[in-house]
């Protein structure tokens, strides 16, 4: 599955799941490694950094920012081999 089908289908899952949500594409020309997606939904936040598979490569400082954007609220790596994991646990971050 090509990276940007995966994207697409969970950018409608996700509004599936979180009726109301709001789901950005981040611009990683601006930032670069910067996760590719920014949940908002009520007073809550996450950034997913997509790919399409669990083996494909990571570009230099996506590591940091998904770590670091992890500590201030929510942000995973997905892909097809995690992606019931990680809507599970974004899931649970959301939860009033």
């Amino acid at each position: 599955m090509l990276e940007s089908k995966f994207q697409h289908d969970l950018i409608k899952e996700l509004k599936r799941m979180l009726p109301g949500c709001i789901v950005m594409k981040t611009d990683s020309g601006y930032i670069q490694g910067i996760p590719d997606l920014l949940v908002l939904y009520r007073d809550k936040w996450a950034a997913l950094e997509c790919k399409k598979s669990v083996h494909a490569a990571r570009q230099p400082n996506q590591e940091y920012y998904v770590g670091c954007m992890d500590e201030m609220s929510f942000s995973r790596f997905i892909y097809p081999e995690n992606k019931e994991e990680v809507l599970d646990e974004l899931l649970q971050a959301f939860r009033p």
